[in-house]
């Protein structure tokens, strides 16, 4: 073990500034990598708690509405609304149908305006009495909306997806990208590894060949080599999940969740488990190059 241990020093020593390189891009591409991981998770969390919240209003016609499935000048039947009411229940996306009555809603509206001259611009009659659906699956909206869209009676359909897929649809790119550039970053981590564990096994191969040739073992051969990658490996883990813990404290634990409290933000335990990821990828990546880079300096 000795021996092992000195050869990796010495091996590290000769490969100094390759294995600084090699520490450099695990540090830079294990960082973007568990960044992606993190932003997945809070993807998730923001996309789990609004997708949960959502539902579909289905508003009726009033005496002023215009377009939809309304007749000019005439309010919502009791015959249409009921028949609205029997076909919303009847989907079988559809987990439950809530009323809301046209003082319902006047009521609610005097809340949001309670300070605004428009207050004074409506009265009871002018609201739409609405259906609010709540759905089984809030993926599962489009067949709802589309058949609410044609019934009798019904003005306008609201439909919170329009306004989230668009912001979902943003940070999932956000997410992606991340992830596919630090993959770009950690292949390149991967080429220098094996590139510099090749060349300090060529420049060591006439001493590799007479361990061979007294009855070395694989491991015994392959063991300084590995460990030579590991160090690196390790180190440049150990710098990404420091960068990540940095990051989440200062970016999510002291900003956002102090600026942005409506939002449900990753805990700690998401970072951990981003930095375990990152740890995991960081011990793979120094192992599988240099199996390979050794490979032929092995006994067959």
């Amino acid at each position: 073990m000795r021996h092992t241990l000195r050869e990796t020093w010495s091996g590290l020593r000769r490969n100094a500034s390759m294995t600084l390189a090699v520490i450099v891009t695990m540090w830079v591409s294990l960082s973007l990598f568990g960044a992606g991981l993190m932003t997945m998770q809070q993807v998730d969390l923001i996309k789990g708690k609004w997708y949960d919240k959502i539902e579909i209003s289905v508003f009726m016609c009033v005496k002023d509405s215009q377009g939809g499935m309304c007749e000019s000048g005439k309010d919502v039947t009791d015959a249409q609304r009921a028949e609205i009411k029997k076909r919303l229940e009847a989907n079988p996306e559809v987990q439950q149908v809530f009323y809301e009555s046209k003082e319902e809603a006047y009521e609610e509206f005097k809340k949001t305006f309670s300070d605004s001259p428009i207050l004074e611009t409506l009265t009871v009659d002018q609201m739409q009495d609405s259906y609010r659906v709540k759905l089984k699956d809030a993926a599962q909206y489009a067949g709802v909306v589309d058949e609410a869209r044609v019934l009798p009676g019904v003005q306008n359909v609201q439909d919170l997806h329009t306004v989230l897929d668009p912001l979902f649809n943003w940070l999932n790119a956000l997410k992606w990208g991340t992830i596919g550039m630090s993959a770009l970053l950690l292949l390149a981590a991967a080429l220098q590894i094996g590139n510099t564990i090749r060349m300090a096994a060529f420049s060591r191969r006439r001493e590799l060949g007479i361990m061979r040739l007294v009855g070395a073992s694989n491991t015994y051969i392959m063991l300084p080599f590995l460990l030579e990658s590991l160090v690196a490996g390790v180190i440049g883990a150990a710098l990404a999940c420091a960068t990540l813990a940095f990051g989440y404290w200062s970016v999510i634990v002291k900003n956002a969740e102090v600026s942005i409290k409506a939002l449900r933000w990753i805990t700690w335990q998401h970072a951990g488990m981003a930095m375990v990821g990152v740890a995991l990828v960081g011990i793979l990546l120094s192992i599988i190059p240099t199996l390979f880079a050794t490979r032929k300096y092995l006994r067959t």
